[in-house]
C-alpha cells in the first residue's frame, strides 16, 4: 500500500446489556490526520454488521479514495460478527481485524452457545481464517497477504492509529467523554 493512503479504522463503542443497538464509528485517516468521520448502528449480539459497515462505507463521500479497512477485532457489539471476506470482496478493499489479545477458540465457542444461530456464527468466525501475530497485535486478513499486512501494520507499532481514534470517538459520544484503551 502506498504511504499516504486513505485507511478506515472501525470500532465499536461501549454498551451494555440493555442496548439493543450499538455505535459503531469509522474514522478516515491518512497520514496522521483525521479526514473524516463515519457512523452506524448495529444489533447487539445481532448478525447485520457486515451489512451495515458495507451501507456506511458505499455511501460515504470518503469510498473512492480509501485503500484499506481495519476493524477493531472479527465481532463488534458483542457477536455481531463481521464476515472479513465478504466485505472486503464487497467493497473490494483489503480488511485487516486486529486485536491485542489472541482469541481463545474455545472460549468463544462456549460463549456463543448461548445465543441464538451459533453454528452460523461459528462458521462466520472460521471463515476469518486463521490468527496471525504481527509484532504486538493479532490479525486476520481478507483480500491482502500477510507480508504486505505485516508491513502496514508495522508502521504504527502498535494498535493502528484510526482504530484508536475511532475507540475514542465512540467513547466520547456515548459516555460523554473518552474511555479505556484499545
Amino acid at each position: 500500500m502506498k504511504a499516504g493512503a486513505r485507511v478506515l479504522g472501525i470500532d465499536d463503542s461501549p454498551f451494555t446489556e440493555k442496548d439493543e443497538s450499538v455505535l459503531v464509528v469509522g474514522v478516515v485517516w491518512r497520514s496522521g490526520v483525521v479526514e473524516g468521520v463515519l457512523s452506524t448502528h448495529v444489533k447487539r449480539d445481532g448478525l447485520d454488521s457486515t451489512k451495515k459497515l458495507e451501507g456506511m462505507v458505499k455511501k460515504s463521500k470518503f469510498r473512492p479514495q480509501l485503500r484499506m479497512i481495519v476493524i477493531h477485532g472479527t465481532t463488534l457489539a458483542g457477536f455481531n460478527i463481521v464476515d472479513l471476506r465478504k466485505l472486503s470482496r464487497s467493497l473490494a478493499l483489503p480488511v485487516i481485524a486486529v486485536t491485542k489479545r489472541k482469541p481463545h477458540a474455545g472460549t468463544v465457542k462456549n460463549a456463543l452457545r448461548n445465543l441464538q444461530d451459533s453454528e452460523r456464527r461459528w462458521k462466520l468466525l472460521e471463515s476469518a481464517g486463521p490468527v496471525l501475530k504481527i509484532g504486538g497485535l493479532y490479525a486476520h486478513l481478507a483480500g491482502i497477504g500477510s507480508e504486505d499486512a505485516r508491513k502496514f501494520l508495522s508502521a504504527f507499532g502498535g494498535m493502528p492509529e484510526p482504530v484508536r481514534l475511532a475507540h475514542l470517538i465512540g467513547s466520547g459520544i456515548v459516555r460523554g467523554e473518552s474511555h479505556g484503551k484499545v
